[in-house]
């Protein structure tokens, strides 16, 4: 599969992940790249910021598979086979795999099957199911052409996440100014070395398989997970959370992120304003989020119509120029690893 694999993940929720990934979808596709999206967190969030109820349901009561991306990986908890994912064209240039709440039940399949691939035979099933959502997304991109893939996946370390990472060549970090945002950065570095050394010895252990040379058109994905960044999220100004509380915990996160994720044991004496691995602090634009969400459109999409008139009309222009320099930022770092 040509098409970087881009997944957003911190096992600690509430850092806008979500509204991230909405907003870079809109700006890559802007900027003329052809977008696959795909919801693999199953509360859906993102697959309920480009659809509304009524699609949703109908697309979560349709008994085809492929409708959603538990749809599509359905038939391999049975006697069946990865369905053709059936995406949701947005826009020419932007197509959805939508999530589904169901697909926390393919969580017990996902762990059932890990220890079986390291076993001595019978190999094919459990890396054709450990490896399911990586070849939902090939389908899904080759139908469209994409040049970038971009997942939002839930937080914990689940075996969902376990086989989403899997799929993943590059991943980004986003997160809060808070203490339970930076826990998070220290559990998820180990743990993304841990699963990309597993995944390793799954495939060596597949190649000196005997059902490897049986199955000579079976690919698998290599499990990059290779981190390119992190993103802060600007703090808010309430009462009982002053500056100096946000500043004591963002202070800190470019030696964490050194330590956790890079393997690094050398100080960074750096702000994340001048650490080369922070992609961006992402504002809050505030009373412009619940208007983009009514009118269901990214914040740097509305206009005097929708009610962004005075200094709401300058804030739409500052979302535009921030996510563009944000994904151009992306793509350079992936482009460099990504030829």
């Amino acid at each position: 599969m040509s098409a970087p694999v881009l997944t957003f993940f911190n096992n600690k929720g509430g850092v806008g992940k979500t509204s991230l990934i909405y907003h870079l979808a809109w700006t890559f596709a802007d900027m003329g790249k052809s977008v696959l999206i795909a919801d693999l967190d199953p509360q859906a969030n993102l697959t309920a910021a480009f659809l509304d109820e009524e699609e949703i349901e109908r697309l979560w009561e349709d008994p085809q598979p492929g409708a959603t991306m538990f749809r599509a990986v359905k038939p391999l908890t049975a006697v069946g086979d990865i369905a053709e994912p059936r995406l949701q064209r947005i826009t020419p240039r932007l197509h959805l795999i939508p999530g589904d709440v169901e697909l926390s039940s393919f969580e017990d399949t996902l762990s059932s099957e890990w220890p079986g691939s390291m076993g001595d035979s019978n190999l094919y099933r459990p890396m054709r199911i450990l490896s399911a959502f990586w070849q939902v997304l090939r389908k899904g991109a080759d139908q469209i052409h994409a040049d970038i893939i971009l997942v939002d996946i839930g937080p914990n370390l689940g075996a969902i996440n376990r086989s989403v990472l899997i799929a993943t060549d590059f991943v980004v970090i986003p997160l809060g100014a808070d203490l339970f945002s930076l826990q998070g950065l220290k559990n998820l570095g180990p743990t993304l070395r841990s699963w990309k050394s597993l995944w390793t010895k799954r495939l060596d252990n597949w190649r000196a398989s005997r059902e490897a040379g049986e199955h000579a058109d079976f690919r698998l994905p290599q499990g990059s997970m290779e981190a390119i960044g992190y993103l802060c999220q600007q703090h808010g100004v309430r009462l009982d959370r002053p500056v100096k509380a946000y500043d004591k915990w963002v202070k800190r996160i470019p030696q964490v992120y050194r330590e956790a994720v890079l393997n690094e044991s050398e100080y960074a004496s750096v702000t994340p304003e001048l650490d080369p691995h922070c992609l961006a602090t992402i504002k809050h634009y505030r009373s412009l989020i619940p208007m983009a969400q009514e009118h269901r459109k990214p914040i740097f999409k509305l206009t005097s119509a929708d009610g962004a008139i005075g200094s709401h009309a300058g804030a739409v222009q500052d979302a535009r120029r921030d996510f563009d320099e944000l994904a151009g930022k992306i793509l350079r770092k992936i482009e460099k690893h990504h030829p």
